[in-house]
């Protein structure tokens, strides 16, 4: 009995499904950026280990995208709910004004303790910064991008008032820490901003608070009428929103051991927006993707890695980084990559006709 074997029809029906898939392209454009950063630098890979730690660009890149990954893991709650949240940038410079002020204020300004109390007023104000966005958001119904506007003007004059308007330098070995330390190996920024992203894809997706965010998300009257308290979920995730800024707040400070109130987390909140939107999760709310957020994260921070390397014009810098992003979010869209497809298909079968 001869037995015909036919190559399986399903590989590319499965390669189809793997690229439809939101966290593929960004995924695959950050090892597109890795590989142009070797060819441009040999040695980019090269890991070295000084004083126990771990060191070397790829190593560089994760800590510095430790805050934004922050950041946007928050913000990925907030948009699964319809919302925006604007004031993160805010949030984060009000957590490092309140912490660098505690600890430049206290008798022992060096002192761990010291450090610690710092920290936990600041990530407090951002507890209470988050109910008050939560608030106007889920109680008075004003739209997010309008409650959260307010706070982000405000934001940064509240900073200025809390430094009077000067640069706050701090000498505290245990805030330096936070951004310069590290922990078996690895940086602790990055230690940090991968216990809050396991911590939350933990809760999302092996409790019912994912299935409620999306529910929210996708439609607030119908979950409001199934009993889901729609206004708490809200008031919860910009709660947490605020709070990851505050840590990234704390960790952008502690790298320059000091606060200036009108550049720290300037710009963060738009980068955590992309972040967000490259790794899959939609504006309109619904559905999310805490690992495409993370992977969105790194992206943008392979990206700002490879402007420098490169040698583009800091004139230019901006330009780049958004038709990089751009070319991200259409190979994400189906229409864009059908259209991309059809235009192929009729390009081919010009150049065969006779």
């Amino acid at each position: 009995m001869t037995e015909t074997l036919e190559p399986s029809a399903g590989a590319p029906a499965r390669a189809r499904a793997a690229l439809a898939q939101p966290v593929v392209w960004p995924l695959l454009a950050l090892i597109a950026l890795i590989v142009v950063n070797v060819v441009v630098t040999p040695d980019f890979l090269d890991i070295r280990i000084e004083n126990g730690g771990l060191f070397g660009n790829i190593v560089d890149i994760a800590r510095n995208s430790a805050p934004l990954i922050l950041v946007a893991v928050g913000m990925t709650l907030v948009v699964a709910t319809r919302g925006i949240d604007l004031s993160v940038g805010a949030v984060a410079v009000i957590a490092a004004a309140v912490a660098c002020t505690r600890i430049v204020a206290s008798p022992d300004e060096g002192a761990t303790t010291t450090m610690i109390m710092a920290v936990v007023w600041a990530l407090g104000v951002c507890l209470l910064l988050g109910l008050w966005n939560g608030l106007l958001v889920s109680v008075f119904g004003i739209q997010p991008i309008i409650a959260t506007l307010i706070l982000m003007v405000a934001g940064r004059g509240l900073a200025m008032l809390i430094t009077d308007g000067n640069i706050t330098t701090v000498n505290n070995p245990a805030f330096s820490t936070l951004a310069s330390g590290t922990l078996l190996g690895l940086p602790l920024a990055l230690i940090i901003a991968l216990v809050v992203v396991a911590a939350t894809a933990l809760l999302t997706r092996r409790t019912a608070l994912g299935m409620l965010v999306e529910a929210v998300g996708i439609n607030p009257e119908a979950s409001r009428l199934a009993g889901v308290q729609s206004r708490t979920i809200v008031w919860t995730v910009y709660v947490f929103a605020a709070v990851c800024s505050g840590m990234a707040g704390l960790i952008i400070a502690a790298n320059t051991n000091s606060v200036n109130a009108n550049s720290l987390g300037q710009w963060i909140e738009l980068d955590a927006i992309l972040a967000v939107v490259i790794g899959g999760t939609a504006l309109t709310g619904g559905r999310f993707s805490i690992a495409g957020t993370v992977v969105g994260a790194l992206l943008i921070g392979t990206l700002t890695r490879t402007i420098t390397n490169v040698g583009i014009p800091s004139e230019a810098n901006y330009l780049f980084k958004a038709v990089v992003i751009i070319v991200v979010c259409l190979l994400q869209s189906p229409r864009a990559r059908a259209s991309l497809r059809t235009w192929f298909r009729t390009d081919s079968t010009k150049a065969v006709r006779p």
